[in-house]
């Protein structure tokens, strides 16, 4: 950073300023002296917590309580609690996917739900939560939302997004709707690339603008930005970059009050195109409060120090600054972050179980076997983490799982696209494909591969890869696997229905 231009504001307190303005990630699952100095010389207060950071219960419920303690009252500790796939804290009750629970079409159960997931995460110490998702289920080859939405329809998938809120903030604990103005008509992820939403500005009004503006008038609290172009709203920049979108749209239109957050800036379809420091201060000009610098500790900084640039030059002015800190303050007043027991585990774990077992859906009217009939389970081995959830449920799990009412052979293959399905013995046995990857089959796979069942227990798309009646359970927690087997063993039915347009 230069020294011989002119300030408005010394660079002492533009770096007070700037550290205000960011979220991190760090890499540690304690808080070592260094991190602890670290956080301080930067004046952060606001960090998001991932799988990584965590061991156990014990170890990080003491890591939020050294965070919140060096970070101060106006701590704001976060997490992706969303259910299904996206969750990172996996010994407190799992909550199900979105679009499980929009399976369900209960409003009532997803206020339950929503207030259990808080229930769990304040009491490891957290204050925010990045859900639920409000995008819409409307683009069945979308690589990274799928189950994580609540549905196609915006109204109804508002309805249940917004209840699943007002239970996490009853409890307490901060929401955070995503991913203004809507990630779900993309078939690319913008942790790879950049997408477009390419629709007129009526058809993002009928569709991804809805579930947001209702959210604005149920006054959410928080909303996560999308690193998406909508170019009926701004050509030149994606939303979070886009003054048009996040001022003129948001907060002029719209007159919405809460925080603004970016998605974490390490993504491809920021970070790889515009650079990260950059990048921020193209954020925080375009009317974030709030930028997400996840990246390693070289781009952190590489943030901080653009943002201190920005402030110190006066490009922002001392009055903009301040109603963004007041806004992310008026978070923290409303949801402190502090220290609270879990006092209701048992109950909302059997709350869990229900919800699952709710969500269950099929296609194509499937039969399971008879109790102890000969099966084979075609499935791949091991599922590792896409980034965005975590990794996927090994075989040996669901192996067990049917083991328990069939005689069970596993067959497990490694690449799909390398598997010979037409080797398998015929033999007379009941096959079960069980799908356990969030990512559409191929052409060469829907065209020859015929199981007697599908087991999908992650993305519910894939039914329509794979032609043969399915069972759905939008995902792979130990409480979805408990839901099948149930099924399977004849103790209950699935009667949720796929909440997207044209399947029911």
């Amino acid at each position: 950073m230069t020294q011989d231009k002119q300030y408005v504001m010394s660079l002492e307190e533009a770096r007070q300023l700037a550290g205000q303005l960011v979220m991190i990630r760090m890499p540690i699952t304690s808080l070592d002296e260094e991190s602890a100095h670290y956080l301080k010389r930067h004046h952060i207060r606001a960090i998001c917590l991932f799988r990584g950071n965590m061991t156990d219960e014990i170890q990080l419920k003491k890591l939020t309580s050294d965070l919140r303690e060096v970070m101060g009252p106006e701590s704001l500790i976060a997490v992706d609690q969303e259910g299904g796939a996206v969750v990172r804290a996996t010994w407190v009750p799992q909550p199900p996917a979105a679009m499980s629970l929009g399976a369900s079409d209960d409003p009532e159960l997803c206020y339950q739900v929503g207030a259990a997931v808080a229930r769990g995460v304040k009491a490891l110490g957290f204050n925010w939560n990045f859900a639920p998702v409000l995008d819409l289920n409307n683009n069945v080859d979308n690589p990274v939302i799928s189950e994580r939405s609540f549905g196609s329809d915006p109204q109804r998938a508002s309805e249940l997004a917004l209840a699943w809120m007002d239970g996490s903030l009853s409890e307490g604990v901060a929401c955070c709707v995503k991913h203004f103005p809507g990630h779900g008509d993309t078939n690319v992820d913008s942790h790879r690339d950049l997408p477009t939403v390419d629709k007129s500005l009526e058809q993002l009004q009928a569709l991804e603008l809805a579930p947001f503006q209702i959210a604005v008038s149920r006054n959410a609290p928080a909303m996560m930005t999308a690193h998406i172009v909508y170019p009926a709203l701004d050509v030149d920049n994606p939303a979070t970059m886009s003054k048009p979108i996040l001022t003129g749209l948001l907060r002029d239109q719209w007159n919405y009050q809460g925080v603004v957050i970016t998605d974490g800036m390490d993504m491809h379809a920021i970070a790889g195109r515009y650079g990260v420091g950059n990048a921020a201060v193209k954020a925080l000009l375009a009317g974030a409060d709030l930028v997400m610098a996840l990246g390693t500790t070289e781009t952190q900084i590489e943030t901080l120090e653009a943002l201190t640039e920005v402030i110190a030059s006066g490009q922002i002015t001392r009055e903009e600054i301040a109603l963004r800190l007041a806004r992310v303050r008026s978070l923290t007043d409303a949801y402190p972050c502090q220290a609270t027991a879990y006092q209701s585990d048992m109950a909302d774990r059997i709350l869990m179980s229900s919800a699952w077992k709710r969500g269950l859906t099929v296609s194509g009217n499937p039969v399971a076997p008879a109790k102890g009939s000969k099966v084979r389970l075609v499935i791949s081995a091991d599922v590792v983490s896409d980034g965005v959830s975590e990794a996927g449920i090994p075989a040996e799990k669901v192996t067990a799982m049917l083991g328990s009412v069939y005689d069970v052979e596993t067959v497990c293959f490694e690449d799909a696209n390398r598997f010979d399905w037409n080797a398998l013995p015929q033999d007379g046995r009941f096959v079960i494909l069980a799908s356990t990857v969030r990512i559409r089959y191929s052409q060469q796979v829907r065209d020859s591969w015929k199981p007697d069942l599908h087991l999908v227990l992650w993305n519910p798309f894939q039914m329509l890869d794979i032609q043969a009646p399915a069972l759905m359970t939008y995902g792979f927690a130990p409480p979805a696997i408990d839901a099948a087997r149930a099924w399977f063993a004849g103790e209950i039915s699935a009667d949720g229905k796929i909440p997207v347009h044209g399947f029911n």
